[in-house]
């Protein structure tokens, strides 16, 4: 299994192209959203999903310059969703910095999360591909599904595990998925090729946000880089606390229920000690674990090379990590 640092520097070269793509797309003659911008761009973010993509492309030898546009796409789409999120949720911390919303306003950061998806979509026009269009639009969508999914969701303990497997799905694995197949698609892969990434990133999407949940109950702030029991906070029924409300007693039961529907941080120890006494967090392991297992076999189609090594490896820092 390769390490993070060994995958980044396999892809090195064109992880610092894709970079100098994002501050130069970045640019605007508004001064404002160039601020916001590269803000919330240089806050830290692990770049997975430029990183899937490239690995992607790689894999089959692919030579173009598509990839490095297409990588810095998906970020922008990813950071104009955490803008976006941050408003509705009013969180005040993101890897371990002060939010957008929270230096510039919610009004600001929503405008600049609506500039970064309208650059997305000029610079995917740019690669005149229909079917990297069609894969983008339609994910764009989902996301924007997912996240209405999850408002609904929210402050509702009868949420179900069907349920929240279906925000997370549509909300986080959905990127993830367009981010991997695309490295097929410009490569003009065959649809087997094609459809086996699609399946690895939206197994590896979820193992990805299903590890989240659990260090958001388990992680100490510096390493999460955000308040630990944050979603809680929120009022955001994750699968620890679905799981803890079905296999609690009738007393934490009723902690449980109070807690998602008001919100806040005032029952966080009691939680913590339900979610410790139902092992929610080893359950929520063991579904990454299995979705992280999925990622893998849909591998297993793609031709041998260091590239299919390190996206193997994704799928295990997914659900091995601490951040």
């Amino acid at each position: 299994m390769m390490d993070i640092a060994t995958i980044q520097a396999l892809i090195n070269d064109d992880m610092q192209a894709v970079n100098a793509l994002i501050r130069q797309r970045l640019e605007s003659e508004v001064a404002l959203v160039n601020q916001l911008g590269h803000y919330i761009i240089n806050s830290g973010g692990k770049r997975l999903r430029p990183i899937l993509l490239l690995l992607s492309a790689r894999s089959f030898h692919y030579s173009g310059g598509h990839h490095l546009t297409l990588a810095a796409v998906v970020e922008f789409i990813h950071t104009a969703t955490l803008l976006h999120d941050d408003v509705v949720d009013a969180s005040k911390l993101r890897r371990g910095r002060q939010t957008a919303n929270s230096i510039w306003g919610n009004e600001a950061s929503v405008l600049v999360g609506d500039f970064l998806y309208s650059r997305a979509f000029q610079m995917m026009v740019e690669v005149q591909n229909m079917r990297v269009m069609e894969i983008l639009a339609n994910a764009t969508n989902v996301i924007a599904e997912g996240e209405v999914l999850q408002l609904l969701n929210c402050h509702d303990p009868d949420t179900t595990e069907a349920r929240y497997l279906q925000v997370i799905r549509s909300k986080t694995a959905k990127l993830f998925e367009a981010a991997a197949q695309l490295g097929a698609v410009i490569s003009q892969q065959p649809l087997e090729y094609e459809q086996a990434l699609a399946t690895y990133g939206a197994h590896l999407g979820t193992a990805f946000q299903l590890i989240d949940d659990v260090l958001d109950y388990s992680a100490s702030s510096e390493e999460m880089g955000k308040n630990v029991g944050d979603d809680l906070a929120e009022g955001k029924p994750t699968l620890p606390l679905i799981y803890a409300l079905k296999y609690s007693t009738p007393t934490q039961e009723k902690i449980l229920r109070e807690a998602i529907t008001h919100g806040g941080k005032k029952y966080i120890k009691d939680v913590i000690a339900t979610i410790e006494f139902t092992q929610a967090i080893h359950y929520t392991k063991k579904i990454a674990g299995q979705e992280a297992e999925k990622a893998l076999v849909a591998l297993e189609k793609l031709p041998p090379s260091p590239y299919k090594e390190a996206l193997s490896s994704l799928a295990q820092f997914s659900v091995n990590r601490s951040y």
